[in-house]
């Protein structure tokens, strides 16, 4: 009897494993790439996406819930503006990008393509892209760059312009910032990654009349979104209509790229 009980026990135990990835339908390409860690649990997905984790239902359910709150159907949020750079040719950036200092040029690794500025001059440059907004809007982007020693990058994406906000990734700080123009408006502790990409999403949203919050989060390529904004600021200032932006500033000495931008209406 107990030799039954261990038997259908394994069994019970191979059939979790062997069902762990089973996923029925391929994703939004707007949510982007799936967490690559994930836990060993096995669940129903919601979305009818099939079976897998508790951390991937939990993405699955995060990205259905950014759709709803878009106002449109789950799975077919349209962006203003998306660029993955894989269809660009090595060089030169094209005339819809707005180069604001810095060498930026396309460059490729295998099939994938991203902008890339190189590690000098040692000063702080940005591209900018996608439509002219002000409130109501959101920019998303992932960057890599790497340390020399102790010297770091900082980058970034932005929003509203030259003279609009910033979600920046000051590694020499351990922090994220928030600027608007070149004046810090809030900061929170932030682990950076060298060598890893950074996913950065800033948005602003207006609460009210006369009042609008700015908020960003940023995490590790590879790793969950963050549920909750980790940094944000009350503005009683009408934001300033302007192109979203990606920055960077190579202190390092060492090339930072950019990947994956992605302008998009928030309510």
């Amino acid at each position: 009897m107990n030799r039954c009980i261990v038997c259908v026990a394994l069994a019970a135990v191979m059939v979790v494993v062997t069902t762990v990835a089973q996923v029925k339908k391929d994703f939004p390409k707007h949510w982007g790439q799936p967490p690559e860690i994930q836990t060993h649990d096995h669940r129903p997905l919601p979305g009818g996406y099939g079976y897998g984790s508790s951390t991937l239902s939990n993405w699955i359910a995060a990205n259905l819930a950014k759709d709803q709150l878009a106002g449109q159907s789950p799975g077919t949020v349209k962006p203003l503006y998306e660029n993955n750079l894989d269809a660009l040719p090595d060089g030169a950036l094209p005339d819809t990008f707005m180069v604001l200092g810095g060498d930026f040029v396309v460059k490729h690794d295998g099939t994938n393509g991203f902008l890339e500025l190189p590690g000098a001059p040692l000063d702080s440059f940005a591209v900018q892209f996608g439509p002219v907004e002000a409130e109501n809007i959101a920019v998303t982007a992932q960057i890599l760059g790497t340390n020399k020693g102790r010297r770091t990058p900082t980058f970034g994406v932005g929003l509203g312009g030259v003279s609009g906000w910033k979600l920046q990734v000051s590694p020499g700080k351990k922090a994220i910032e928030l600027l608007r123009d070149q004046e810090i408006k809030a900061s929170k502790e932030f682990e950076w990654k060298s060598g890893k990409w950074t996913q950065l999403r800033l948005q602003i949203r207006k609460i009210k009349d006369g009042e609008w919050r700015v908020e960003g989060k940023a995490w590790s390529k590879g790793e969950s979104e963050p549920e909750d904004w980790q940094i944000s600021f009350e503005e009683q200032e009408v934001p300033i209509a302007g192109k979203a932006s990606v920055l960077g500033s190579p202190f390092a000495g060492t090339p930072i790229q950019f990947d994956e931008l992605r302008v998009e209406r928030v309510p």
